[in-house]
């Protein structure tokens, strides 16, 4: 099964939106094992799988106000490891071995990242979940997940997103606004598309990092990914 699989690793890049899925809590419990139980099914499939959060459902630099931006940064590098953590808790209850490490030192929650560390634990089954981002301010979650993908040696990117395709333009916006089934990161950067952001979109291209964009309204198409489906935009 695993030597008919075109991924044998990825970094799965969750919105922390998706944690709160249909509610007004911060967390929604029922789907966020439903999407651990996709994951298991992966895991069980001959996938090694590491998941990077964002921090949406809990803050946002917008949240911060006028704060100093560093401050409102770390914030939200805190509300990644609480999200980090959420999910393992999903991911226990489903069976799977997760573990979270974080690019700040904060031993009594998450083991300090290392990439040597990371690729150990993917390549003894377990499910490995980056927090903290970079461990730096002024960086979204889309960065991180790029330079993780690329020092833990993943076969692609997978960004779940809260919207099926990437498009020309924003269709809630622009009504003319195209699906993009297939596209480079080249033409992301050169038309300014908004499917990540341009740090993270300059280092996938030089780093050669394969993406496909889906959405996640429904968990199995983690798994149909994973599986070569086509689906939603890949990006070369």
């Amino acid at each position: 099964m695993a030597d008919k699989i075109p991924y044998k690793r990825v970094l799965l890049k969750l919105s922390g939106e998706a944690l709160a899925k249909d509610t007004d809590e911060i967390f929604n419990h029922d789907y966020m094992e439903c999407v651990a139980s996709v994951i298991k099914k992966c895991c069980d499939a001959g996938v090694q799988v590491a998941i990077i959060i964002g921090a949406g459902n809990i803050w946002r630099g917008r949240s911060g106000g006028d704060m100093d931006r560093t401050r409102a940064d770390n914030i939200g590098m805190l509300a990644t490891c609480m999200n980090s953590i959420a999910f393992q808790d999903a991911l226990s209850k489903t069976g799977i071995d997760a573990r979270v490490m974080s690019a700040v030192q904060m031993d009594k929650f998450a083991e300090l990242y290392t990439a040597e560390k990371a690729r150990r634990h993917l390549e003894k089954g377990r499910v490995v979940i980056f927090a903290c981002g970079l461990g730096s301010p002024y960086f979204s979650t889309d960065t991180p997940a790029v330079i993780r993908a690329m020092e833990i040696n993943a076969d692609a990117l997978l960004l779940a997103k809260n919207i099926d395709y990437l498009y020309s333009a924003d269709p809630r916006l622009d009504p003319t606004a195209t699906k993009i089934e297939e596209t480079t990161y080249t033409e992301i950067i050169d038309k300014r598309l908004k499917a990540i952001d341009m740090t993270a979109s300059v280092l996938a291209e030089s780093g050669h990092v394969p993406a496909v964009m889906f959405g996640l309204d429904e968990p199995e198409k983690i798994y149909r990914a994973v599986m070569g489906e086509k689906l939603g935009t890949i990006v070369r």
